[in-house]
């Protein structure tokens, strides 16, 4: 309904310099008086999330959409790790994270228990502040992201071919899905398919007058078929269902993306 408030309101900023060389971004999410269900789509990231009732988790990298609740009047506050950040931030493979969401202590032990008590204790304003600060104590002992697997997942975001990617980087097909699964959670196929998805949804939406079949072409799929069955498989919804189901956002520091993550 027209002029109807909104059931979320989604803000996503460039991350701090602090923790900028493993963090793509830092996000709220704020549920309206009604609540809020958010279908969350997977792009390649883990995130590291105050869910707004005293509980710190660690989101992993997902190959198939999930629901999130978040309670009337809650904000979410979260760091999101890039396409191959997301191992070395945590300390682990990132595969032992894919599809499973996670107490941040059972990672940081007592270090991720005194977050969430510190979290629950600070104002709202600062919780932001706080999580990046910790985030960033982390970081000072991390391992640096993988380089190669960084270019080469920039590579299928663009559309490059997985074969042509691996080729790019001048590392063999195994070795590659091995620093995939422990960089980025699962491997190289999997990242194109979603990253392939990501491209259509962004090519689609930038169109002044939609055309699904045009933009399912120049994401890379074969045909309207090939699209309604990833679309399906990775986000539970055909393409017309799930373009009817986003909803543009205003723009958080220069950084502006559809409602469904």
């Amino acid at each position: 309904m027209s002029g109807a408030e909104p059931t979320s309101v989604y803000a996503e900023l460039r991350p701090p310099a602090q923790v900028a060389s493993h963090a793509c971004c830092v996000w709220t999410q704020a549920a309206g008086a009604s609540g809020h269900v958010q279908r969350v789509l997977p792009d390649g990231c883990a995130d590291i999330v105050w869910m707004g009732n005293g509980q710190v988790v660690v989101v992993g990298p997902a190959t198939a959409h999930a629901f999130a609740r978040i309670p009337a009047g809650a904000t979410l506050i979260g760091v999101r790790f890039g396409p191959g950040a997301a191992g070395p931030a945590l300390g682990l493979p990132a595969s032992e994270l894919q599809d499973r969401s996670v107490a941040l202590e059972e990672i940081w032990a007592s270090a991720g228990r005194e977050l969430a008590e510190r979290m629950a204790l600070e104002s709202p304003a600062r919780r932001l502040g706080l999580l990046a600060a910790a985030v960033a104590g982390r970081l000072r002992d991390a391992e640096p992201p993988d380089a190669v697997v960084a270019r080469a997942a920039a590579l299928l975001a663009h559309g490059v071919p997985v074969a042509d990617a691996g080729r790019e980087v001048a590392v063999g097909e195994r070795h590659l899905r091995r620093r995939f699964h422990d960089a980025v959670g699962y491997g190289p196929k999997m990242l194109q398919r979603i990253m392939r998805l990501r491209r259509f949804l962004d090519l689609v939406e930038a169109m002044p007058a939609p055309d699904i079949g045009r933009a399912a072409l120049e994401a890379g799929f074969s045909d309207q078929p090939h699209l309604t069955r990833e679309s399906a498989a990775l986000t539970g919804l055909p393409p017309v269902a799930l373009l009817a189901s986003r909803r543009p956002r205003p723009a958080a520091n220069g950084l502006q993306r559809p409602v469904d993550r």
